[in-house]
């Protein structure tokens, strides 16, 4: 399967650079290590045969479309890639006509490190509802019909834990972080010029690393996402320190849910619950 998808990209790769379609294709190459894979870039006809597409392809590289603005641009995704396609689109950070949509049906990527790889799925792989791609315009693979996992179950075990236990849990996460911004490079939904944890006035979060600092950073950024995260855990896999930020991620998305029946990503006309003002709407408040 991994073989004909990889020719299949490439062919594909092939006609729309040699025809002058697009001026790249955004895709995945094997690493350094001749493990895994990483996002490749290709400019030439030529260089089209270092594109593959293994269990190995975790990146999202939807966020890479934002410096090819006004380029005609080829990029594979996955199923879950797509929904961040749909929410750049629906927030108007790109244009549907200048980019070529190579959709692959995924099955999983698998966990892997430096020269190293397993056959254990990603965690986000075992939630995820999406493995055929919403948005394309060359599908490649069978779409998936199966029923979705149950979901939240995780969330549903945090929430049940008492409020200073989980206070307790999220101040050892705290402790934990770097503040390296990886998260915040990694994600699709961040694409602000200037992000607040960068701004002197006001000063939102300070500069130090501490305990208080990182819970303001963490907390803030993920409700900056409350109704925009598309379920990729690239912030996870990229956390040097392993945090679980999908935690508190997915449980702004259970929130979603409940209160707007919405799930990011799913089109590319629909904007997100927090970003969009309806007149008449009611949500119990004092009634």
């Amino acid at each position: 399967m991994e073989a004909d998808f990889t020719s299949q990209i490439r062919e594909k790769a092939r006609e729309l650079l040699e025809k002058g379609t697009v001026e790249c294709v955004i895709g995945y190459e094997t690493g350094s290590d001749g493990v895994s894979a990483r996002p490749s870039f290709i400019y030439n006809p030529s260089e089209v045969e270092r594109l593959v597409f293994d269990n190995t392809c975790s990146h999202n590289l939807v966020k890479y479309l934002l410096d090819k603005k006004g380029k005609p641009t080829a990029i594979v995704v996955k199923g879950c890639d797509s929904r961040a396609l749909n929410l750049l689109l629906s927030e108007k950070q790109l244009q549907r006509d200048q980019i070529f949509i190579i959709g692959v049906v995924c099955p999983g990527v698998v966990e892997w490190g430096w020269n190293r790889r397993s056959e254990q799925f990603q965690k986000r792989c075992d939630l995820c509802r999406q493995h055929t791609p919403l948005v394309y315009d060359l599908l490649i693979g069978t779409p998936v019909t199966e029923e979705p996992p149950p979901e939240f179950t995780d969330i549903a075990e945090m929430s049940a834990r008492a409020t200073e236990e989980r206070a307790s849990f999220w101040r050892e996460q705290a402790e934990r972080c770097l503040r390296c911004y990886a998260c915040r490079q990694a994600c699709p939904g961040c694409y602000c010029i200037d992000c607040f944890v960068e701004q002197l006035d006001p000063e939102w979060v300070g500069i130090r690393i501490a305990t208080g600092e990182n819970l303001m950073w963490n907390t803030i950024r993920a409700f900056h996402l409350a109704g925009r995260c598309i379920a990729c855990n690239e912030c996870e896999r990229v956390c040097p320190v392993n945090l679980p930020l999908s935690l508190l991620n997915r449980k702004l998305e259970e929130e979603m849910l409940e209160l707007f029946d919405y799930r990011a990503g799913m089109s590319e006309d629909a904007t997100a619950p927090l970003i969009t003002f309806i007149k008449e709407e009611k949500l119990g408040i004092g009634e």
